[in-house]
Parts: structure tokens; C-alpha cells; sequence
């Protein structure tokens, strides 16, 4: 019995080190991603933050684009991209930003208004459904290295409908990369573009970004086109823009939280080996004892039997010869 115990315990002990080689390896893999992620981010935030000064410069003399700008007085229907991962293994980042966009969709259908789901990652349909929530539309293998042609093709599905006039406001629910130890889940307004007023008074928020204030730029303006031609040109380029940044910086966090969840697991599997071979000795040193004291008890035995427990094997031989 006790030897059947140790090799099921050896057994468990392989297992749990195959185990933590892999949550090494991806601890590891993820570590290297990072710095790379961090660098495309340093490399996008520049032309999103021109594209909003050009954009807060333009908007400032337009004025039959009223719908491109601000906030809507009355808000139908909105449009809900939803930034996730493609994988699990990354602690709760997909539950975390799954739950954020869930609750914004529960308190607009209370308030009446119609919601359009648009996401990206393979773990937001299957969350939705399970909830009997359709999503209209869905994209995978985006999350990993995201390229800008991954943001124009999630933009198509965006861009359009609010131009159409389907929605009346676009919103971005996804993670913001701040610093490699501090990540959280924010929620944008893409469309309208946001004035700069309200940027202004909303930095304050962990996901606002500096101003990009027109009036902070000196000089005179000569729009050619209209203002208002150039802002309808210039919402979808700056929606990728946006789009991209955030599948930028949803990268960076998802490497961030998937490092931090595969070192906790490599560390909760060193333990859990150590425990397990402190059983394993213990079960060994009481198998090892056990045979000891039954050797002790049958030297025991023998002694207490003495020379009337012995019996001559010769003399019973000779005794039936003779008879």
C-alpha cells in the first residue's frame, strides 16, 4: 500500500513539474513582449496625439459638423467595440474587460438605448453567447501583434454606420497600458470626436490623455478644403488611429497580465512540489519504519519463544524409521 502511495505521488510530482515548465516558458515568452510592446506604443501615441490637434484646430472652425463633434443631446443606439484576447492564461484581464462592457450594455438597455456589439478576440463571442447576447460582428488573431491593418478593417465596421447615420455614438471599451505595473480597463468615446474642452476637464480620469487644445497652437488657419470637408476625411483616418493605439496598448497589457499570471503559477507549482515531496518522504519514512518494527517484532517473537519453540527436524526422521 505504501509503495503504490509513493509512486502515485511521484507520478503527481512529474506532472506538476511538466506543469511548471510550461507556465515558465510562457512567463518567459510574454516577459520578451513586452519591451516590444511598449515600443510600438511610444511609436503611436505621437500620431494619435497630432491627429486630435488637427482634429481640435479644424472642429474649431467648422460649423455644419455638429454631429462629428461632441456628444449627442439624444442617444438611441450605440456602437460597442470591445478589446479582448485571443487566449486565456492571462489572469483576469478577458473577465475583467468582458464584465466592464457587459455592465455598460445593461445600464444603456435600462435607459433604452440599442447596442451594437463589435469585438475583437476570440473570448468575447463565446462570453456573450453563453449570455444569449448576439455580437454583430467579431474579430480574431488581432490581438497578439496588432498591425494598422487589423485597426482600418475593425474601423470599416465602425466608421461606416455611424456616417450612415445607424448610431449615434461610438464607444471603446478596452485596457490602457499606463506603465508595465499599472494597467486598467477604460471606456472612450470615439465617435463624436471629443472637443477640447472636455478633454481638457476630464484629465483627471486614468485614461485621459493630455489636450490636444488648438489654442495652445498660435496662429491663423486657412482651411482648403472646408472645415467640414476635411473633418469628414479626417474621422475615419483618426478612428484607426484610435483603434489602433488601443489594440497597441490592450497588447502590451494582455504580455503584462499573462507574465504576472504564469510567474504567480510557476511559483504556487514550486510549492506545490515541495508539499508533495514532504508527503512522499513521509510516506517513505513511515513504509521504512513499519518494516522495521515488523523485523523487531519477529526477532521479538523468536526470543520469547526460546529452545521450546524449536523443533529438531533430525530426530522426528530418525523416530519414523524406527517405527
Amino acid at each position: 500500500m505504501a509503495g503504490g502511495q509513493e509512486r502515485e505521488l511521484r507520478r503527481r510530482i512529474r506532472t506538476v513539474e511538466s506543469t511548471k515548465k510550461i507556465t515558465r516558458a510562457f512567463e518567459l515568452i510574454a516577459a520578451s513582449q513586452i519591451v516590444r510592446a511598449q515600443g510600438r506604443i511610444s511609436g503611436a501615441r505621437p500620431y494619435v496625439a497630432g491627429m486630435e490637434r488637427v482634429l481640435a484646430t479644424v472642429a474649431a472652425d467648422a460649423t455644419g459638423a455638429g454631429r462629428l463633434v461632441g456628444t449627442p443631446e439624444e442617444v438611441r443606439s450605440v456602437l460597442l467595440v470591445l478589446v479582448v484576447a485571443d487566449r486565456g492564461l492571462c489572469g483576469g484581464y478577458n473577465s475583467i474587460a468582458l464584465r466592464t462592457a457587459e455592465r455598460i450594455v445593461r445600464a444603456g438597455e435600462a435607459e433604452g438605448r440599442r447596442y451594437t456589439l463589435v469585438t475583437v478576440g476570440r473570448k468575447a463571442p463565446a462570453y456573450f453567447r453563453f449570455r444569449g447576447r448576439l455580437v454583430d460582428r467579431s474579430f480574431s488573431q488581432m490581438t497578439d501583434r496588432p498591425t494598422f491593418g487589423d485597426a482600418r478593417a475593425v474601423a470599416s465596421e465602425v466608421v461606416a454606420p455611424f456616417l450612415a447615420g445607424e448610431v449615434d455614438l461610438v464607444q471603446l471599451v478596452s485596457w490602457r497600458f499606463h506603465s508595465a505595473g499599472v494597467q486598467s480597463v477604460v471606456t472612450r468615446q470615439v465617435l463624436p470626436l471629443v472637443p477640447s474642452d472636455a478633454r481638457r476637464s476630464d484629465r483627471s480620469r486614468p485614461d485621459a490623455e493630455a489636450p490636444a487644445d488648438a489654442a495652445a497652437a498660435p496662429g491663423f488657419y486657412d482651411f482648403e478644403p472646408a472645415p467640414e470637408e476635411l473633418l469628414e476625411l479626417l474621422v475615419p483616418q483618426y478612428a484607426e488611429a484610435v483603434l489602433y493605439q488601443a489594440l497597441l496598448e490592450a497588447s502590451a497589457s494582455e504580455h503584462t497580465a499573462r507574465q504576472r499570471a504564469m510567474a504567480a503559477a510557476t511559483e504556487n507549482a514550486e510549492e506545490f512540489i515541495t508539499t508533495l515531496r514532504r508527503v512522499m518522504n513521509r510516506v517513505r519514512q513511515d513504509a521504512v519504519t513499519t518494516e522495521i518494527m515488523e523485523i523487531v517484532g519477529g526477532a521479538e517473537a523468536l526470543r520469547q519463544a526460546g529452545p521450546a519453540g524449536y523443533v529438531d527436524i533430525d530426530a522426528e526422521h530418525t523416530e519414523e524409521q524406527s517405527a
